[in-house]
């Protein structure tokens, strides 16, 4: 009996363990686990378990910004039943990162983008024992290229960070509930009278939608996109492409 109250609280209970292929993905990228299950002291039913994709979201409000985690998407097993003292439990698991996960390896001079796979046990007599295992996102070639546009356009990026809300545009918005934003500013003063410039990228299967804010001078704010085919990614058609959308 002893045992079993401290496994109430988490004390000699069933612990788990996701152990991923690789950490290095893509969005929308296949990936491949191992979770283990290992018992504790006691015999115990294991009833679910929950998988959940999470990135911090910054969250505006009236008095003032606060971040905030948010499950982008999330995964369920059930039926694994009784786990025994002394029992380990493996469970393959493959799953496609959501497309619109947030990229966190990026050269920006202040980075606030996280990503993580956090694993839970819905576990009779015990809190939840969860897993944390943090993602390395890397943009897919599309957005890539278009990064690499603006630095041949004379723009740095300076800062990026996810934020809560949905991003619209004519033929396209977004559907995790958060959207990531890349902040540029340009190297000398710009032709345009841009200030600053802030891109989020919307990939599908096969093109990724841009959205662009710019901050002009001389004007007021104002939004243009546009859509890479992602069998038509080309330096220099896109270096083309987005000066006539900020002249």
């Amino acid at each position: 009996m002893f045992k079993k109250i401290l496994a109430s609280v988490g004390i000699g209970a069933a612990k788990v363990d996701t152990i991923l292929e690789t950490e290095h993905l893509q969005p929308g990228q296949l990936f491949n686990a191992q979770i283990v299950i290992t018992a504790g002291d006691v015999s115990q039913e294991i009833t679910g378990l929950d998988l959940m994709l999470v990135t911090r979201v910054k969250v505006a409000s009236e008095d003032d910004d606060y971040f905030t985690n948010h499950v982008i998407d999330q995964w369920r097993i059930t039926d694994i039943g009784i786990i025994e003292p002394g029992e380990v439990k493996t469970i393959a698991f493959e799953a496609r990162l959501h497309s619109e996960t947030p990229i966190t390896e990026i050269n920006a001079g202040y980075n606030q983008s996280y990503v993580w796979l956090e694993t839970g046990l819905d576990i009779d007599l015990a809190l939840d024992p969860a897993d944390k295992d943090h993602l390395h996102i890397y943009p897919n070639e599309a957005v890539k290229t278009c990064m690499q546009a603006m630095e041949k356009l004379g723009f740095s990026l300076v800062k990026a960070d996810v934020e809560q809300g949905h991003l619209r545009a004519p033929t396209f918005q977004s559907v995790s509930g958060c959207y990531q934003e890349l902040e540029y500013q340009p190297n000398s003063r710009s032709l345009f009278g841009i200030k600053e410039i802030e891109l989020s990228f919307i990939p599908e299967a096969h093109k990724t939608h841009v959205l662009i804010e710019l901050d002009r001078a001389l004007r007021s704010d104002g939004y243009v996109d546009l859509t890479i085919e992602h069998d038509h990614v080309n330096l220099s058609q896109l270096c083309d492409q987005l000066e006539r959308l900020f002249a």
